[in-house]
């Protein structure tokens, strides 16, 4: 009987080539027609060091999804000895250790590769375990012949040819091993599915939403998204510029947009710590910001390559003073792209600072989707372009919702004044302290328009579980397969998983709480802050909380062991 799922884990030095392997194998698996979930766990170093590509693959429709790392090793590609007495453990009974000839296995099944005898140099090395890995899981060669053509294009046909004929050597070898290993069942036919990871999604979202200007200082897991963007600037009339360092970065942004770009820019904890007085600057100007904050263990530099979602307290009480904002936290790969087009709009329209809350997890992840219907998106919230009676226009003019007509300077007669200090209504420093409280509260009913636009988060489940799973963010995946897992056990299980963190409407998520038997949140951090913030907003409770901040991404076996 074949299979219907595997987990390929991949492991080895930085350098070696790993991460090469897993990606021309997941593109391969995806062009295939089998779903595909990427874990990348990696050590902040160019070199050395120990380093996993994890590629957990599904026949489509047969059981669940798969969305969330697997702990049960299927294949371990050893490129190093380290490899196999850190994870030797973790493959399962019927599973396989792939191994060069001078490493030892011991009490689990292995097949040696001999890379000397498959390859003229070892620069072809990653082209053998690629083919031995296709032909073990009974991948077309079809598929990863065309990769090698795509990925050594631009090197000539002799290099293409040299790949080809080792690809062949290793999946022929393969195929005469008596290995015992079961290939997967074929995948049905489909349409054609993306391999993204949720940084490509989130610059693909970005560029949807017409985003035209994006600065930044470099910090994993953040960096993928403006390098991304800078690939295809020219393409799509975008400007990308690396600043100095991230103060520089996000007060470009901050100029850029109230020039009228549509602007972001991207970062992590400790970049992000630096812009917090730009943060401020956007809420008294009442200028549209657009933050990219992809998390990872803090305090300081902590463990910059690994996963956490340690900071959204600081998303959400960054900056001195008060001002409204919205924090969004995708779950999903669909989620990063359409969450990034919502994210500029609800920046215009309330002319305030806007949060896309990631982590390294997701940020590195590879998904199969749909291409994204473009056709679907929503119209862009602009500036106002009338430029009507220009000379009673007030930048700042009190109104009932809060916001105030955005013209841009230079673009009519209307004069736009922009003051960092308490203003009046047309943009002028004012030390009137009655001045202060109508601007103050003019900005502050803004929070109100954001409230009115809140996403619900997202049910599945009974309408009275016994058990209720929430989380937000990354976390989705892995609280979806747990739940599966309870409800063949005959539990009655929801899953509530909040995308938007901030502001929270309690009408959209309370009653549901409530009406749960037991109600458990699961989080990236130790102190729970989603579920503190859900204490302070509502005075619910959850009943228990299970969290994680050892810089490793959930997985469902995590969750049921600690349920």
């Amino acid at each position: 009987m074949q299979l219907t799922t595997a987990n390929i884990l991949i492991g080895g030095e930085a350098g070696q080539g790993l991460a090469t392997v897993g990606h021309l194998l997941t593109k391969a698996l995806v062009r295939a027609g089998y779903d595909v979930v990427i874990t990348q766990d990696y050590q902040s170093r160019i070199r050395g060091g120990h380093n996993t590509y994890a590629v957990r693959t599904a026949v489509p429709g047969e059981g669940p999804r798969v969305a969330a790392p697997s702990l049960a090793v299927d294949i371990l590609v050893a490129l190093n000895q380290e490899t196999i007495d850190l994870h030797a453990h973790d493959v399962s009974p019927n599973g396989l250790v792939l191994m060069g000839h001078s490493m030892t296995a011991q009490e689990v099944k292995a097949l040696a590769v001999p890379y000397k005898d498959l390859i003229p140099k070892p620069i072809f090395e990653n082209t053998a375990a690629l083919g031995v890995l296709c032909g073990l899981l009974g991948v077309d060669r079809a598929y990863p012949e065309a990769l090698i053509a795509e990925q050594f294009q631009k090197k000539g046909q002799e290099i293409i040819d040299q790949n080809l004929e080792v690809l062949a050597r290793s999946i022929e070898w393969v195929m005469h091993q008596d290995h015992g290993f079961t290939p997967l069942a074929p995948a049905p036919a489909r349409d054609v599915h993306l391999a993204l990871t949720g940084n490509e999604a989130v610059a693909l979202g970005a560029m949807a939403a017409g985003c035209t200007f994006c600065s930044y200082y470099p910090m994993t897991p953040a960096t993928s998204v403006p390098m991304m963007l800078a690939a295809h600037a020219e393409a799509v009339g975008m400007v990308v510029e690396q600043a100095e360092d991230e103060i520089a970065a996000v007060n470009m942004v901050l100029g850029a947009s109230y020039a009228g770009a549509r602007a972001m820019t991207a970062t992590s904890g400790g970049g992000f710590a630096l812009m917090v007085e730009g943060v401020s600057l956007a809420g008294i100007t009442e200028t549209p910001l657009v933050v990219f904050l992809s998390q990872r263990p803090g305090p300081a530099t902590g463990l910059p390559t690994r996963t956490e979602q340690g900071d959204l307290n600081l998303a959400l009480y960054a900056g001195h003073g008060e001002f409204p904002r919205a924090i969004f936290a995708p779950g999903t790969i669909e989620q990063c792209f359409h969450l990034t087009v919502r994210a500029f709009n609800q920046a215009e329209m309330a002319q305030t600072v806007v949060f896309i809350l990631s982590d390294q997890f997701l940020a590195d992840s590879v998904r199969n989707v749909e291409p994204f219907d473009l056709t679907t998106l929503p119209p862009q919230v602009l500036p106002d372009g009338s430029d009507t009676q220009p000379a009673s226009y007030e930048r700042y003019a009190i109104t009932e919702s809060g916001v105030s007509p955005r013209r841009l300077p230079c673009m009519g007669q209307s004069l736009v004044v922009l003051d960092s200090d308490e203003h009046t209504p047309d943009g002028h420093i004012t030390e009137d302290l009655g001045v202060r409280v109508a601007m103050h509260e003019k900005r502050m009913r803004k929070h109100q328009l954001l409230r009115e636009h809140v996403l619900p988060p997202d049910y599945d489940g009974p309408e009275s579980p016994e058990l209720l799973l929430a989380c937000w963010g990354s976390t989705l995946g892995a609280v979806q397969e747990a739940a599966v897992q309870l409800r063949q056990r005959g539990t009655q299980v929801g899953v509530l998983h909040f995308t938007q963190l901030w502001p929270l409407d309690s009408a959209t998520f309370l009653p549901r709480l409530q009406q749960a038997g037991k109600v458990v949140m699961v989080e990236g951090n130790y102190a729970g802050q989603l579920a503190n913030c859900i204490r302070m907003e509502t005075g619910f409770a959850v009943d228990q909380r299970i969290t994680r901040y050892d810089g490793l991404p959930f997985s469902a076996r995590y969750i049921l062991d600690r349920l």
